[in-house]
């Protein structure tokens, strides 16, 4: 026995890198619509006032976020009959098609209203595959890690999500720093997606080569079967699950996703300001995760959950007031580290929770699925309904509506066992 100790510590680790590259290129591609938002939406939509464009573009965003529960239901099902890693490799190859569609789709000059179509088509395949891939994803995650490290290994599952969201920003301040502002209108934003496309192909490849949970090979056959029917007899789970996506995700893209746009919209900054902020903030948001993850098996997943939701319920409406009157960049970048630091106390944790909530025969399907409906509903229209309460003049309403799902998510977070010692992995 004590021979066979050393040979499952890379085994580990390759697993969590591949699961981690795969998470990363997907949430790439998913990101690198809204990153170049601002440059392609003229390409798409009749020439028409910036707000216009944008509440458009916003729109299809919001609108490729109902395929997520879809793709939670269908690729949860997959992976709990099937394998996590027949789900994961089949939800790269969806997102891969996706950002090529995007990337040479003709434009509205060029085809009409035949362009927003594919645009819209494009998208939602993608929510078809990212609304698969969080649900395999964090039980992949959760399952391959030991248990002493579980909070500190599954946290890189945000790390990837933040990185993807990070490299789109980075490879737009490049080609802002490179490209001329009508290059990138014409022909430029279409680059990110031919990059996406191409890594997604590698990846599909890397994901070919994981090895299958143990977790998932040991659920008999005979519990592979009706995991819908399954699934509904843990209600409890689900609706927290639901509860908790809710106020985090909603908190998630209005600090990350709609913050790039806040801030040129409302605070006034030019579009390489809130880019570089934003890119160099989601840098550090990034490094917090394995912090948050690590603290978590110290003390236990449920007082992080509390910290968030409460933190977010009260301090979300000043945040947003003190953002939008930030003159200068420096301060800007302050209050929203300040944020997302708020904010790790959930996303470091929040596929784990999710997934230590259920047995091994319904996990994937249980985390994917309610998380879907959560994340599609209030995460996938923070964008939209954002700029129609600031198309409307009533954008302090936005604020109160983050604040009160935040509360929503705290009454939710109070009534969950801790997770860490109650955790489904290891029992089931």
């Amino acid at each position: 026995m004590a021979s066979a100790a050393p040979a499952t510590k890379p085994n580990q680790a390759r697993q969590i890198l591949g699961g981690s590259a795969g998470n990363l290129v997907e949430w790439y591609d998913w990101y690198a619509y809204s990153a170049f938002a601002l440059y392609f939406a003229p390409s798409f939509f009749p020439k028409a006032d910036p707000l216009a464009q944008a509440l458009n573009t916003a729109g299809i965003f919001a609108i490729g976020f109902l395929m997520r529960p879809i793709g939670g239901w269908l690729l949860g099902v997959y992976a709990d009959k099937h394998g996590r890693k027949a789900a994961l490799t089949l939800s790269v190859a969806m997102m891969c098609a996706g950002s090529l569609l995007i990337a040479i789709a003709p434009t509205y000059q060029q085809i009409g209203l035949g362009a927003p179509l594919l645009l819209l088509v494009a998208r939602l395949v993608q929510g078809l595959s990212v609304g698969g891939e969080y649900g395999a994803s964090a039980t992949f995650m959760a399952e391959v890690a030991d248990e002493r490290r579980r909070g500190f290994l599954a946290s890189f599952q945000y790390v990837t999500l933040i990185g993807g969201q990070l490299l789109a920003l980075g490879l737009l301040v490049v080609m802002q720093a490179t490209l001329t502002e009508a290059e990138l209108d014409s022909w430029g934003w279409r680059v990110p997606f031919l990059v996406g496309a191409a890594c997604a192909v590698l990846v599909f490849f890397l994901r070919r080569s994981l090895v299958e949970t143990d977790a998932f090979k040991s659920v008999p056959e005979s519990q592979r079967r009706s995991l819908t029917t399954r699934l509904l007899e843990h209600p409890r789970a689900l609706l927290t699950v639901l509860a908790l996506t809710a106020g985090g995700s909603l908190a998630f893209y209005t600090f990350t996703t709609y913050m790039q746009k806040y801030l040129v919209l409302t605070a006034g900054w030019s579009k390489q300001e809130a880019t570089t902020v934003s890119a160099a903030a989601l840098f550090f948001y990034m490094l917090l995760q394995p912090a948050f993850g690590a603290l978590s098996d110290k003390v236990g997943r449920r007082p992080l959950l509390i910290t968030f939701t409460a933190l977010g319920t009260l301090l979300t409406y000043p945040a947003m007031v003190a953002l939008g009157q930030a003159s200068y960049p420096l301060g800007g970048f302050v209050l929203m580290l300040a944020a997302l630091c708020v904010l790790s106390c959930y996303t470091a944790i929040s596929g784990l929770v999710k997934a230590e909530m259920f047995p091994a025969n319904i996990r994937a399907l249980g985390v994917g699925l309610p998380y879907g409906i959560g994340v599609a509903v209030f995460g996938g229209s923070a964008e939209y309904v954002a700029l129609a309460f600031k198309s409307a003049g009533l954008e302090a309403g936005f604020f109160v509506y983050v604040s009160v799902m935040c509360a929503i998510a705290l009454v939710a977070a109070i009534s969950l066992p801790d997770t860490k010692r109650h955790s489904r992995i290891d029992r089931d």
